[in-house]
């Protein structure tokens, strides 16, 4: 599945961006957490400087309620955690809508979909994820998971939710998934052949095969997802505010021009 994104020119956006630990809120600001691993989304370029989907949307958003955005640069999991204890007022960080994650925080309205796609060396021998298991029952679900087979996943992300799940949601089940810091080092155990393939998110799929030779991705997708921002559950004030941000943004093509600018 590829995404087609329309291009349309908008003028640009600007805010104030910082990289580190949390910080106490102040009024005139936004604190927004990402962790930067995972391009086109939110990663760090040649110099050091945080770009990406996320980080030009976040700088939308800030600037259409008026604010200075501040962006701090963490693990996964402490961007759900983080906003969920209100050390953050948002988060970006290619998050996609799921039950539990609803449990901690709030969602706001889609800003951009994916998909989760499947990764594995050049010469492998499969060519779709069904192959990975043994079997399938009357109603084609899978019965099982062939030996050989280890998944590689960024923990905590629903690559890892997914192939960890059971048989009947076409999971691997936990004991067949290993669970990384980083997409990067879920890659580097994939040319090491620590797993037999690497589930994620399709455009940073994308990107680490063009930074890593001997590599491919399997046809068809894995899941389907929606990515929006976090807030606390205790902030419905700022959600709507987000919210109708988001719609603007969509509406007068900002949306479509930042998307457009990382995926073709």
């Amino acid at each position: 599945m590829k995404k087609t994104v329309s291009l349309i020119l908008t003028a640009s956006i600007a805010a104030s961006v910082s990289v580190s630990g949390c910080e106490t809120k102040s009024g005139n600001q936004l604190i927004m957490a990402t962790n930067a691993t995972f391009p086109p989304y939110e990663y760090l370029d040649e110099n050091g400087d945080l770009i990406g989907i996320d980080i030009e949307i976040g700088r939308a958003i800030a600037e259409k309620l008026g604010k200075e955005l501040v962006i701090r640069d963490v693990k996964f999991d402490d961007v759900i955690d983080g906003v969920e204890d209100n050390s953050f007022d948002f988060g970006m960080a290619a998050l996609t809508v799921s039950e539990d994650r609803k449990a901690k925080v709030s969602f706001s309205d889609t800003y951009a979909k994916g998909i989760q796609v499947v990764i594995v060396k050049a010469d492998s021998e499969y060519s779709s994820f069904k192959e990975f298991y043994n079997g399938f029952d009357s109603d084609g679900i899978p019965t099982g998971v062939k030996g050989e087979i280890k998944i590689g996943v960024q923990k905590e992300t629903t690559g890892d939710s997914y192939s960890s799940d059971t048989l009947i949601n076409w999971g691997f089940g936990k004991e067949n998934v290993k669970r990384f810091d980083s997409g990067e080092a879920a890659v580097e155990a994939l040319l090491s052949d620590d797993v037999t393939a690497v589930i994620i998110d399709d455009e940073p799929a994308k990107a680490f095969l063009k930074s890593h030779e001997g590599l491919k991705i399997l046809d068809g997708a894995y899941a389907d997802e929606d990515y929006a921002v976090i807030v606390s559950k205790e902030d419905n004030e700022l959600l709507g505010r987000i919210n109708n941000a988001i719609k603007e943004l969509r509406e007068s093509g900002i949306l479509d021009k930042i998307i457009g600018k990382y995926i073709q």
